[in-house]
C-alpha cells in the first residue's frame, strides 16, 4: 500500500478518534503529495524514493520551526510542531542509532580512500545515498565531519 493510501487510512481513523493534531499533520503529509504530483515534470504517481524524501521533508521542518520557538521561548507553539512530528515519522523507515550511522561511515571511508575534509562530498554522496530515510542528514554530517578531522 503506498504512502497514500496509507495516509488516507490513518486520517478517518483520527477524524473518529478527533485527534486533532494527527489530523493537522495527515493532512500536510496528502497536501506535500498532490503538490509534488502536480509539480511540473512529475509522474502521476511518486516513487517510494519521492515519498521518503518529501516525509524527510515534513519532519525537518516541524523541528526547526520547534527549535526556533523554542529558542524564542514560546513551548505553547513548539509542542504542537513536535506531536506533529511524532505523526509524521511513522511514514517513514525505522531509524538507524548513531553507532550503525558511525560504522556505515567508517566502511565508506575505507571504501573511498578517504584521507581528509576534502573528501567530506564524496563520503556525504555516498552515505546519503545508502541511508536514505534511514537517516538524518544533519546527524550523518556530524559523524562524517567527526571521523574525518580524527
Amino acid at each position: 500500500m503506498g504512502l497514500q493510501e496509507n495516509v488516507m487510512t490513518e486520517m478517518k481513523a483520527a477524524m473518529k478518534a478527533k485527534d486533532t493534531v494527527a489530523l493537522e499533520a495527515l493532512r500536510a503529509i496528502k497536501s506535500a503529495i498532490l503538490l509534488a504530483k502536480t509539480d511540473k515534470g512529475a509522474g502521476a504517481e511518486l516513487s517510494e524514493e519521492d515519498e521518503i524524501k518529501l516525509v524527510q521533508k515534513l519532519v525537518k521542518q516541524r523541528k526547526d520551526s520547534a527549535a526556533i520557538f523554542s529558542e524564542q521561548g514560546r513551548e505553547d507553539l513548539a509542542e504542537p510542531e513536535l506531536a506533529q512530528v511524532a505523526v509524521i515519522e511513522k511514514f517513514l523507515p525505522e531509524q538507524l542509532s548513531e553507532e550503525e550511522i558511525e560504522s556505515v561511515v567508517v566502511q565508506t571511508i575505507d571504501a573511498v580512500g578517504a584521507t581528509g575534509m576534502k573528501d567530506m562530498g564524496k563520503v556525504m554522496g555516498m552515505v546519503s545515498k545508502e541511508l536514505a530515510g534511514q537517516a538524518d542528514g544533519k546527524t550523518i554530517s556530524s559523524i562524517v565531519k567527526a571521523k574525518l578531522s580524527e
